[in-house]
């Protein structure tokens, strides 16, 4: 893979690019392989189960999702820095609670500030931000952008171990309430200076006809997207990653002691999943400018697909790595291809309200496959029998991908 086109990128529009890793980076903070590593401690200081702690999850994440189409929609209307300002004290809220509250409604308000603010709308700020301002470079611009979550999911599940260990789980939040307030948020507003002129440039070009420059594509409503039939097909497909990839990490454990593994072993293996999803995403990044992510949407899953026949299948401790690199792979694609895609196919006028409603969805598809994988395991289906349904359920959504993307475009209608 040529890292000179990504070098000069990154020179020519460093302190942008800058901004959506780091908005990336934090949003690591509301996802469940940083808020999973605490769930220990929470049930044993509010004396919550297994199933209590879940629903707690679950509440705060559904909650959060009914939210994000409204406040993700005001990215469209609102200026990048005060929007992102306000994504990021939803999410320092979120940690404050965490630090300081007491008993389970408060556990629950904490989940879903956490949610909507991180996984939710820190998401949103650096995805939709990359693929609006970047025309030219959008795929090398996701790319970069979303090194950011594999940073995330490489150092904060160990890191926030090391923190409980030293100072307990609420001191925990603390430090990242403050060094969020102090140190992050600072730079994301040093980061964005200048953009003023940026956003000044993207007005100018959708003047006019509405279309996107040199793409030639009329951009859709959100309630025109909710006409087209292409929307409905991509959908299991898109949100695929969220429901799986969220099951399969809440239940790795469970995975580890079936296969025999320790869950050391499992675990320390998630640098192999960031480092596999950060290459693959880069290689996308370079693809999607020549060729668009259109083209490769429908490749996504089919690296899960195998990842899941890999888990299903071997009992062989080696045989996390292969999973682990063909699962990283997927969601390499995903990051950035999938991103891409909207702006190809419904323009960028409305990218902000198209993409909260998708992003909520898929927040709504993380709450939901934990439940899935939960109930057929209380129902008696082995986890490994699991992942292979996982799996046939990738492949038909892959069909879905292939049926959506060959289907005619139409106009937008009124």
């Amino acid at each position: 893979m040529p890292l000179k086109p990504y070098l000069q990128f990154l020179v020519a529009n460093k302190r942008f690019v800058g901004f959506g890793f780091l908005v990336a980076f934090a949003s690591s903070f509301g996802q469940t392989y940083f808020l999973g590593s605490f769930s220990a401690s929470i049930e044993s200081e509010l004396s919550l189960s297994h199933t209590g702690w879940a629903l707690v999850y679950l509440i705060g994440t559904l909650a959060s999702a009914v939210v994000l189409p409204t406040t993700g929609k005001l990215i469209d209307l609102v200026p990048l820095p005060r929007y992102t300002v306000s994504s990021m004290l939803v999410l320092v809220a979120g940690t404050a609670v965490m630090a300081l509250g007491s008993g389970v409604v408060m556990l629950t308000v904490a989940i879903f500030l956490l949610r909507q603010g991180g996984q939710g709308l820190m998401n949103h700020v650096s995805i939709t931000s990359m693929t609006r301002y970047f025309e030219e470079g959008r795929g090398r611009a996701i790319a970069l952008a979303t090194l950011g979550f594999a940073a995330g999911e490489a150092c904060l599940p160990r890191l926030s171990l090391e923190m409980i260990e030293a100072w307990g789980w609420r001191m925990s939040f603390a430090v990242v309430s403050v060094a969020l307030v102090a140190i992050v948020l600072p730079a994301l507003l040093w980061l964005l200076r200048g953009h003023d002129a940026r956003h000044a440039d993207y007005l100018e070009a959708q003047l006019g006809d509405v279309t996107t420059r040199n793409s030639g594509v009329r951009s859709w409503t959100r309630k025109q997207v909710l006409t087209d039939v292409r929307f409905y097909l991509l959908l299991p497909g898109t949100l695929a990653p969220a429901m799986i990839i969220t099951a399969l990490f809440f239940t790795h454990l469970s995975l580890a002691e079936a296969k025999g593994w320790s869950g050391e072993w499992i675990m320390g293996s998630y640098g192999i999943y960031a480092l596999a999803s950060t290459i693959v995403g880069l290689v996308c990044g370079t693809l999607i400018d020549k060729v668009g992510g259109t083209r490769l949407v429908p490749l996504m899953l089919v690296p899960m697909a195998l990842a899941l026949v890999v888990a299903g299948t071997l009992r062989a401790p080696w045989s996390v790595w292969p999973y682990f690199i063909l699962l990283g792979g997927s969601v390499g694609i995903s990051h950035t291809a999938v991103s891409a895609m909207w702006a190809e196919i419904y323009g960028v006028g409305s990218l902000g309200a198209i993409k909260s409603l998708v992003t909520a969805l898929a927040v709504l598809s993380s709450a939901i496959g934990p439940v899935i994988i939960g109930g057929l395991m209380d129902a008696g289906v082995s986890i490994e029998q699991v992942c292979l349904y996982f799996s046939g359920y990738a492949l038909f959504a892959t069909t879905l991908l292939v049926v959506a993307l060959k289907t005619p475009r139409r106009a937008a209608t009124p």
